[in-house]
């Protein structure tokens, strides 16, 4: 049932982060209408007024537009270009969901990100973590090694437009990285002391690097990428505080996709072994436990 009255700003993000995914992951293609407000509010167990505020997160991001009457409409959602021959994917688009479900398909699962919040990968290993509770994949061992911004670094983004010197956004920004890696470690957490996979390994690192790019190594073969987009749009602080705002676009922007082959000469080849070289020497020369 939908909930009467406002709930607070980290069920607004929750909401809003899960209608994210199901757009990138194309479950809302582009120019489809998402379901009611009525609909949305009753799925969540929201109220119509939490959904409302999300809606604006997502429009301010530029996933949707709404007009009055019609619903809101998907005029955003995640490509990724790949340099695998198009015979060896059976996903037409490719998404991020079915790239993380594969890498969870293996016996033994490694991923190393480097990465703005978290946000995404938060969700994506909870939908694996429920694959698993329901017995569709049995991985026997998870490591995943996390790089994230340290937080006494003077990021460039978010800042307020109008003043280079309000600490809201960047605070915004830590909350939401905070929340995602918590989550991220109790959803693991979880697995480990349910038996459900006999070795879980999680570790988190912090570098005074501000990311242009995200990464994403995928069990030593596979690798995304995608550059953080500076942006203009509108913020909606947890007090309902709307601010214009230099932020940058992750989800939502291009990734470009690269595998390993038999060809180590090969362009994919090539990408994967730079970047997994990348991510080695930043995480043992220059990243550090928070």
């Amino acid at each position: 049932m939908a909930r009467q009255g406002n709930e607070g700003g980290g069920v607004v993000q929750r909401v809003s982060a899960e209608l994210r995914l199901r757009i990138s992951d194309g479950d809302y293609p582009l120019n489809s209408y998402l379901p009611s407000q009525e609909s949305l509010a009753t799925e969540f167990g929201v109220s119509r007024d939490t959904v409302q505020r999300a809606l604006r997160i997502l429009r301010s991001e530029g996933w949707i537009e709404s007009r009055q009457g019609k619903g809101s409409r998907v005029v955003r959602r995640q490509h990724i270009q790949s340099s695998a021959p198009r015979a060896t994917r059976s996903r037409h688009p490719m998404t991020l969901g079915p790239l993380i479900g594969e890498a969870f398909e293996r016996d033994e699962v490694a991923l190393d990100i480097a990465t703005l919040t978290s946000e995404s990968l938060d969700a994506h290993i909870r939908v694996q973590a429920e694959r698993i509770r329901a017995r569709i994949i049995a991985p026997r061992k998870i490591t995943l090694r996390m790089i994230l911004p340290a937080e006494t670094l003077a990021m460039p983004y978010p800042r307020n437009t109008d003043d280079r010197d309000d600490p809201r956004l960047l605070r915004r920004l830590h909350a939401i990285t905070r929340t995602h890696a918590g989550s991220l470690r109790t959803v693991l957490d979880q697995l480990r002391t349910e038996n459900l996979v006999p070795s879980v390994d999680l570790e988190i690192r912090r570098t005074e690097l501000a990311p242009t790019f995200k990464l994403y190594v995928i069990n030593h073969d596979e690798v995304l990428h995608g550059f953080y987009e500076p942006i203009p749009r509108t913020v909606i602080l947890e007090d309902g505080t709307e601010v214009e705002a230099v932020d940058v676009l992750g989800l939502g922007a291009t990734l470009t996709h690269h595998v390993r082959d038999a060809d180590p000469g090969s362009a994919g080849s090539a990408f994967v072994d730079n970047a997994t070289r990348w991510f080695e020497s930043v995480w043992n020369l220059l990243a550090f436990q928070p």
